[in-house]
């Protein structure tokens, strides 16, 4: 009864009648869902409308329009803001051949809404296309029941210790795998390059992966498989939060390890490059530290503490195969001689377009100090 009582109204809603309706034929007309980042910076909204053929490239898809002022991102006396297609995928809810599109956000102006990191990072990752960056991000979440407790935690108290839930198998360990099992399976149908899913530390945590991607593309496919997991969380009545501490004390946080090479860390002799760039990076870890989370590194205060597998938010720190340490070298790239390595500082509800754009400007474009350089005129 306790865990009923934690999802949402809708998510009981009849679906076998839903289906029903999913089966209809569509007549050769195509629904496009319109995917957008509002003005949190964290939040992702959605909106669709019909096009009478189906969609082959983003091209084929037309510019839309939305009332900025609902969204933190306009003011009522002029509120239209325009939603430009970057990246198509499969609808995996209303199934082929319908789509999801991911969508810029400008404003009035044309000029980008102050959410849209994507336009800043596409002009960097353009800079730097000859490194030919290849990133991959492991999300971090927590499952909440609609009450904000985490789902399938004592109603009054918490579970044991953590322990035993890190890749745990049993109905006493792992709580919502009909969810992780659904969001996987609903990335790869649409083209989200997911590569893995684990039970995370904290019991109710989970963690999927993305990647390899080059470039922008991070950035696309992460906020994509962050849409999916949220739609997939509504039709379960459940809700997915990105908070990089959702439970304070002795219980592990939430971040967005991110993983990163270029084509000479790749090659053979790769790790001079490796230990090159994680120079860089230690000559500039305020900086990062403020662009790894939406709020200037307020949120991820709480997370990196120096404990619970994370390093301390005020020191660099680098390591093979530590997981306490600020920029990790995996064991084996170590032994290989090249490879990659993990930036593991930016916090679960980071933007990923922010982090790739702030490596790729320390590392490739060598910047240095608190201020980003404008390649406007360039």
């Amino acid at each position: 009864r306790a865990a009923a009582m934690s999802v949402s109204h809708s998510s009981r809603l009849n679906k076998l009648v839903r289906e029903q309706y999913m089966r209809l034929p569509q007549d050769g007309r195509v629904q496009v869902t319109y995917v957008w980042i509002d003005g949190s910076g964290e939040g992702v909204r959605c909106k669709s409308r019909t096009l009478d053929k189906e969609p082959k490239s983003i091209e084929d898809v037309p510019e839309w329009n939305f009332d900025g002022s609902s969204t933190a991102q306009a003011e009522g006396s002029n509120s239209d803001m325009f939603l430009v297609p970057v990246c198509m995928f499969r609808d995996p809810f209303c199934l082929d051949p319908n789509k999801l599109v991911l969508c810029e956000v400008l404003k009035y102006n044309r000029k980008p809404a102050e959410t849209n990191l994507r336009h800043t990072c596409k002009k960097v990752m353009d800079l730097v296309k000859d490194s030919h960056p290849w990133f991959g991000m492991e999300q971090e979440y927590t499952l909440l029941g609609i009450n904000g407790h985490p789902y399938g935690w004592p109603d009054n108290g918490f579970p044991g210790p953590q322990g035993p839930y890190y890749c745990g198998v049993g109905a006493d360990k792992v709580y919502g795998r009909d969810i992780v099992e659904s969001h996987y399976k609903a990335c790869l149908y649409a083209g989200v390059k997911i590569c893995g899913t684990n039970a995370e530390v904290m019991p109710s945590q989970w963690e999927f992966q993305v990647g390899p991607c080059e470039g922008i593309e991070m950035g696309d496919h992460l906020w994509m498989a962050r849409f999916i997991l949220h739609r997939v969380c509504e039709d379960f009545g459940v809700v997915a939060t990105l908070d990089p501490k959702p439970m304070t004390g002795n219980w592990n946080g939430a971040g967005c390890h991110t993983n990163y090479s270029t084509e000479e860390m790749r090659r053979e002799g790769g790790l001079k490059h490796i230990e090159a760039a994680i120079e860089k990076l230690s000559k500039r870890h305020h900086y990062h530290i403020c662009v790894y989370d939406p709020r200037g590194g307020r949120d991820n205060s709480r997370r990196l503490t120096g404990h619970h597998e994370t390093s301390n938010i005020f020191e660099f720190s680098a390591g093979v195969a530590n997981r306490g340490a600020s920029i990790r070298i995996p064991r084996q790239v170590g032994q290989d001689g090249c490879g990659y390595f993990e930036d593991r500082r930016p916090a679960a509800n980071c933007d990923p377009y922010a982090v790739t754009e702030a490596i790729m400007r320390t590392t490739v474009l060598n910047e240095t100090g608190e201020e980003s350089k404008d390649y406007a005129e360039h």
